[in-house]
């Protein structure tokens, strides 16, 4: 099977530079954690391939459509995929994605939660493939999200025994 890296770049994709935050934001905390063989991956959002927040920005189901959320949930994907790569070295260190927690901007009656989140579990399955790419998963609405971001993912992966 090819590295994850050659996964992304057969699906056409490139993983975006590190988020650029807006003015006046600062984030006191690691993106990614490294504990013993556990990474914990802190909430990231939906990023354009130069770091910037990506549009459209609002309430789902209001402001952004369902497809538009899907699509930010595989852009937040590739954020994600960014801050490993740059802290692991190799996104082949990873042995199996553990958890994610998917938040979804919400307005009022929406419930298809679970349905964006696919945006992100569908580009994890199809750069790590079945086994190492499933993941336990919650897709949750909340009221707002940091920015106005329509999606939030935060997650946990184990990393490969030294020498694999």
């Amino acid at each position: 099977m090819s590295t994850p890296e050659e996964r992304l770049a057969e699906l056409g994709f490139v993983l975006p530079e590190p988020l650029r935050m807006p003015p006046g934001a600062k984030v006191p905390f690691p993106w990614v954690r490294i504990v013993g063989s556990r990474v914990l991956i802190s909430g990231h959002g939906p990023t354009t391939a130069d770091g910037a927040l990506a549009t459209p920005l609002g309430k789902v189901g209001k402001e952004v459509t369902e497809e538009q959320a899907y699509m930010a949930a595989r852009l937040t994907g590739l954020a994600i995929l960014g801050s490993l790569k740059r802290e692991l070295g190799s996104l082949s260190r990873i042995a199996c994605w553990t958890r994610v927690f998917g938040m979804v901007n919400s307005a009022p009656g929406f419930t298809r939660q679970p349905t964006v989140i696919n945006g992100f579990t569908d580009l994890i399955v199809n750069v790590f493939g079945p086994e190492r790419g499933a993941h336990a998963r919650s897709a949750v609405g909340m009221a707002e999200l940091p920015f106005r971001i329509p999606v939030e993912i935060e997650g946990e992966v184990e990393l490969r025994p030294d020498g694999e």
